[in-house]
């Protein structure tokens, strides 16, 4: 069984104390892909010297977290172009809005993101949507973008079903992760309404462990919860969802 983690942020602070067992973990339990979003150049090395170290199993994305649009975000696009012009990158991302932390920046959030939607294209990467609180206004750019060339994943849905729905029209597939094991994540009641081909897994690690984990630091390995969940929610065997959800994984990354 080939598990792909198609979220996972690997060289967060969280795991310099055990990194390379956790991944190990992870490897054991049967993830054999990562793929990493990035934040902002502070973490660009880290990164780097994961692939490195971890060819076979590390994928890389570039990009410019909504959270970490500060006045400097020019600079910041400018090192994301550069990455992608000097390294193998797989999407970009993750990008988009957030309105939970901070409303105030949301005109250069905007502009951070229809940017980096530009640069995908360019390059003809998938991109990686990170949405809290913003559905609307994320909803307005990629209507704005939409086209053949704009595909990815919206990672961590949270949304309704019909939200889901309108995502799906813009080629994204539905990243699923721990907030699916929530007794209040409120997406497990219309999950098996929506095809699996719109499916692809994940954890955020290290953060929204799923049960019984909630709260606590979290890390790939988990994503097997996430697997248990689905192949509930969808009356499917784990097996058959790690194959769907891989595959899904492969159409998106093109690897």
């Amino acid at each position: 069984m080939i598990i792909t983690d198609t979220h996972t942020h690997l060289y967060s602070e969280a795991f310099d104390e055990d990194r390379d067992q956790m991944i190990q973990r992870a490897i054991d339990a049967g993830v054999s892909r990562f793929f990493v979003p990035a934040i902002d150049s502070g973490y660009t090395q880290g990164m780097l010297d994961l692939q490195s170290k971890y060819p076979e199993h590390v994928f890389l994305m570039m990009g410019l977290h909504p959270t970490h649009v500060k006045d400097n975000y020019e600079e910041e696009l400018s090192h994301v172009q550069q990455m992608l012009n000097q390294h193998k990158c797989y999407a970009v991302g993750e990008i988009g809005i957030d309105l939970y932390w901070d409303k105030s920046t949301l005109g250069i959030q905007q502009e951070a993101f229809k940017a980096q939607i530009k640069l995908a294209k360019q390059h003809k990467l998938p991109i990686v949507i990170h949405c809290r609180e913003a559905f609307d206004e994320i909803f307005e750019i990629l209507d704005q973008e939409q086209s053949d060339d704009l595909f990815g994943i919206f990672h961590c849905f949270t949304g309704t079903i019909d939200q889901a729905h309108q995502a799906i029209s813009y080629n994204m597939k539905l990243g699923i992760g721990g907030v699916v094991t929530f007794k209040n994540g409120k997406i497990d009641q219309f999950l098996n309404q929506i095809d699996l081909k719109h499916i692809v897994l994940e954890t955020d690690s290290p953060y929204l462990a799923p049960k019984p984990y909630r709260g606590k630091r979290n890390e790939s390995s988990y994503i097997t919860k996430v697997l248990e969940k689905l192949s509930e929610i969808y009356v499917v065997p784990q097996e058959k969802i790690a194959e769907i959800t891989t595959e899904n994984s492969k159409k998106v990354f093109k690897i």
